[in-house]
């Protein structure tokens, strides 16, 4: 792809991030476990490769759940009056109902004044950028003042245990992150974009109003997985993202007078070890200053990017500064890129979520 396709990166003023607070299940899936089924040595290769030897994953809690419990902390860590939010933003795949909009039901979960807007994003991997740009968006534009973006997944949920390609990968955390406005914050840098064509290629192909019953949808080989489990190309995938994203970082870095020289740390979608390898690799970015966390969490889509930054050794009595750029990536396909100077912004410590109903 050409680099013109990113010529007009987005800059956004006057918006300050104060704090990310992230929260998983108390439930731990050891990946070793899956020997049984898949076979000691596939195992021990998935391992290898991905870099995920343990996920933290759901049994009836929904991302709601999660994204509340991290909310919660935030607000209580930063003392914040909930009267002072006024618009709530959930990014999430994995939605609590059809309708209504999972956002109105937290809105009354978190005690929210009625006057709050608040709204869903339906976004996988690239998510959390994408609200960033959003929430961004709204504050320097005048319509939000202070906005709590809410962004995670229970991809667990919608996995077949019986596929080899995904059934190690995945794990559900949830993010809470405030954004206010400040006019004497750095400029924000964007870059996003979309490209439709590569939506068939990471699909849970049945259960929306295309196909509701799930017969018009192919089941996949065998008895790996049905019409209503998720399904990835991994191959494609990973094609896709060679051939976006170091492009989009490459805008990035020429968007700044120092050509991304003065970054302090690249946080990536945490897809897999042995993908983020190789786009360090192939960009030639400084390893020490890229993240990398999944032996322990696995892939969490739209929230891999706050999850890393909360589980990452940056803060310093739990604060974090530095200039960032954090890039996610993937289904949609769907892409987006940030360059965000990060002035102390409060990282709360992880919440380890019990489920109510497990206890019960």
């Amino acid at each position: 792809m050409s680099e013109k396709e990113f010529k007009d990166v987005r800059s956004i003023k006057n918006v300050r991030v104060e704090g990310i607070a992230c929260s998983m299940p108390e439930n731990i899936s050891e990946v070793s476990d899956l020997a049984e089924k898949f076979g000691e040595e596939n195992i021990q290769k998935i391992m290898a490769s991905t870099g995920v030897f343990r996920r933290h994953v759901v049994d009836n809690q929904c991302s709601s759940d999660l994204c509340v419990a991290a909310a919660e902390r935030l607000l209580s860590d930063l003392a914040v009056d909930r009267a002072s939010i006024d618009t709530l933003i959930f990014v999430s795949q994995t939605h609590d109902h059809t309708l209504p909009a999972t956002a109105c039901i937290l809105q009354e979960r978190l005690q929210l004044p009625v006057g709050v807007a608040a709204f869903d994003v339906a976004l996988g991997c690239s998510g959390y950028v994408y609200g960033l740009w959003l929430a961004s968006s709204l504050i320097s534009g005048g319509g939000s003042r202070r906005v709590l973006l809410l962004v995670g997944d229970t991809i667990s949920k919608i996995v077949s245990e019986e596929d080899r390609s995904v059934a190690a990968l995945f794990g559900d955390a949830g993010s809470a992150t405030l954004l206010q406005y400040d006019e004497t914050a750095q400029p924000i840098s964007f870059a996003l974009g979309t490209d439709g064509r590569g939506a068939n290629n990471l699909i849970v192909p049945a259960g929306g109003f295309r196909d509701r019953s799930g017969e018009g949808s192919p089941s996949g080989e065998g008895e790996v997985r049905g019409p209503f489990d998720l399904f990835m190309n991994g191959a494609e995938i990973f094609a896709f993202t060679l051939a976006r994203v170091p492009s989009l970082v490459k805008a990035l870095h020429e968007s700044r007078p120092d050509n991304g020289l003065a970054i302090d740390h690249y946080v990536f979608h945490q897809a897999n070890k042995f993908m983020l390898e190789h786009l360090v690799k192939r960009m030639k970015l400084p390893r020490e200053k890229v993240l990398l966390d999944v032996e322990s969490v696995g892939n969490t889509s739209c929230t891999s990017i706050p999850l890393a930054l909360s589980l990452a050794d940056l803060e310093n009595n739990n604060r974090v500064t530095g200039l960032m750029m954090l890039a996610g990536f993937g289904v949609g396909y769907s892409w987006a890129g940030c360059i965000i100077d990060f002035d102390s912004v409060w990282i709360s410590p992880m919440t380890i979520t019990c489920d109510a109903k497990k206890r019960a």
